[in-house]
């Protein structure tokens, strides 16, 4: 019988989930966010990618090819525009360095499961 519940491992993991959320990194995630929210012009063009990826759809569907290929077009230059605004690349900074953080999160506890699989396969191989 093992040492912990499975009950107890979750009750852990909500705690370190708790942790992670009060980082400099995701506090500084959730700012820029708030920031992205706020910013008429980005949500102006968001607005608009939304409307021309509806007619995408139904362009696609009435297979309008060189018509949906111009609203492809427009919906990659809108998504550049978006892409060039500081906010919207800080957001994009803000939000690799949060994934960093729960990659590394995530590798660390796969490693030391891993090695204490190892150390009990290791101790009964020696007995």
């Amino acid at each position: 019988m093992g040492k912990f519940s499975k009950d107890a491992i979750l009750e852990k993991a909500t705690e370190l989930a708790r942790m992670i959320a009060e980082t400099e990194e995701v506090d500084y995630f959730k700012k820029v966010e708030a920031k992205i929210h706020a910013n008429r012009k980005v949500q102006e063009k968001i607005a608009e990618i939304k409307g021309l990826q509806k007619q995408a759809v139904n362009l696609q569907n009435y297979g309008k090819t060189k018509a949906l290929q111009r609203v492809e077009a427009k919906i990659d230059e809108l998504q550049r525009e978006i892409d060039e605004i500081p906010i919207v690349q800080d957001f994009k900074d803000s939000q690799y360095e949060v994934n960093e953080l729960l990659q590394l999160v995530t590798k660390k506890i796969a490693e030391k499961v891993t090695e204490e699989i190892e150390k009990t396969r290791d101790v009964r191989t020696t007995n």
